[in-house]
């Protein structure tokens, strides 16, 4: 099999493994006395939805929002998109009616609620006081600051009236089984879509903390709302949380592990550097190539033929004005660190289909790809400081396009050592 086909099967493996249509049957809870409600909100929300509308066999609706792009039609739960990663209108009214939906509620009934990466910016449903347009101002500077998911998610909790908590506060005191895929580095309940049903350990103060520390500018209304005690999201103890479960059905770990079975039904050897790597992008690629250089150099951690493989979400301190999102600009920085090194190929893309706001899933790079590319002109390395990653593979054809997966367990990036 050629290089390029092995490491697309690898990738179309780990999105696999992901799939809410082939994973989520198996953790459908119990049917209760009386209503089950469906809601949500993530990149794969709609198709987490279609799952469950396929195997249950009970009483059923509810309303999940997606992003642009990324629904599936349902029979009886109403998938609406709106905006990712800039909330908008259409999110904003959609979260106002999930929190209609679950009101009034008892007891007897039970909340399903479908939740993966992206619900963050899909929950749109700002504090009081806090605009809509605070929160996308806020949200596309925080986006370009190069703070990591944990930090953006910490602030959209405390400027929301349905995130950290409090969507669960809504559904009180019915039960509330939460179905979840994790796309955040260590699978921390309360990051995922930024925990609406579940404690939020962080703080308004924290929130506060982290603006300063990224120099982040805001109206003085969105700090007076944080230094304001009803900021503060639900903590562990709340007697809302009592009849809560939360219960990850699909992580890139998972989706890492599947990946490394593929490949040794290829004949090669792999190693899982990490399910949960941060940092800079073009930082991270500079450390994957130093990992190279010792497989190549003495067969440590690992001997060729192999695949390095690894997970997380970087992050882009974006300074220029180019096109590209993190995996392209860890595949760029790993272009010029390799520079055309033999023997080696690699792929880096993220498990939604989406890199950024681009229309590519990621990238990939052969031995022939940084010559390529000087060949056509290119100064990676000032491309690099222009954060323009895409115009170079998208001029070497070397972009992986895939379209929404409807899925997203984070960035996947794989290395073939031969």
């Amino acid at each position: 099999m050629d290089p390029r086909q092995i490491l697309r099967h690898l990738f179309d493996s780990a999105v696999g493994a992901a799939d809410p249509l082939r994973v989520l049957g198996k953790y459908l809870p119990d049917q209760p006395k009386g209503r089950t409600l469906v809601i949500g909100a993530g990149k794969a929300a709609a198709s987490m939805a279609k799952a469950l509308e396929d195997q249950w066999t009970g009483e059923l609706s509810g309303l999940v929002i997606t992003r642009y792009g990324h629904s599936l039609s349902c029979d009886r739960i109403e998938v609406i998109e709106a905006g990712h990663p800039v909330p908008d209108d259409d999110g904003e009214t959609a979260s106002g009616r999930i929190v209609s939906l679950v009101s009034n509620l008892t007891k007897d009934d039970l909340v399903i609620c479908l939740i993966s990466g992206g619900g963050s910016s899909l929950l749109a449903l700002p504090a009081p006081g806090i605009t809509l347009e605070d929160k996308q101002s806020l949200i596309r500077t925080l986006l370009r600051s190069g703070a990591n998911i944990a930090e953006i998610n910490c602030i959209r909790k405390h400027l929301s009236a349905i995130k950290g908590g409090r969507l669960a506060q809504h559904c009180w005191p019915a039960k509330v089984i939460t179905l979840a895929i994790s796309d955040v580095p260590g699978d921390a309940p309360d990051i995922i879509a930024s925990g609406p049903t579940v404690a939020d350990p962080s703080t308004s103060s924290e929130a506060l903390a982290i603006l300063k520390r990224y120099k982040i500018a805001v109206p003085e209304h969105v700090i007076t709302w944080l230094e304001c005690p009803e900021s503060e999201s639900a903590k562990s103890g709340d007697v809302i949380f009592k009849n809560n479960k939360f219960i990850l059905i699909a992580t890139p770990q998972q989706s890492l592990e599947a990946t490394a079975k593929t490949a040794k039904k290829l004949g090669l050897a792999s190693i899982i550097l990490s399910d949960c790597i941060e940092g800079e992008a073009r930082e991270v690629a500079r450390v994957h190539a130093g990992i190279v250089s010792q497989v190549l150099k003495y067969g440590q951690p690992i001997s060729p033929p192999c695949v390095i493989l690894s997970g997380g979400e970087t992050t882009v301190t974006v300074k220029g004005n180019g096109r590209g999102g993190r995996n392209a600009e860890f595949m760029l920085s790993l272009l010029i660190s390799l520079r055309g090194q033999d023997r080696i190929y690699a792929l880096a893309a993220d498990t939604d289909g989406i890199d950024g706001s681009e229309d590519n899933a990621g990238c990939i790079i052969a031995p022939d790809s940084y010559q390529r590319a000087l060949d056509a002109g290119f100064d990676l390395n000032a491309v690099l400081a222009n954060n323009d990653s895409y115009t170079v593979f998208a001029a070497l054809g070397d972009l992986v396009i895939t379209g929404p997966t409807l899925t997203n367990v984070n960035d996947f990036r794989a290395i073939l050592v031969l």
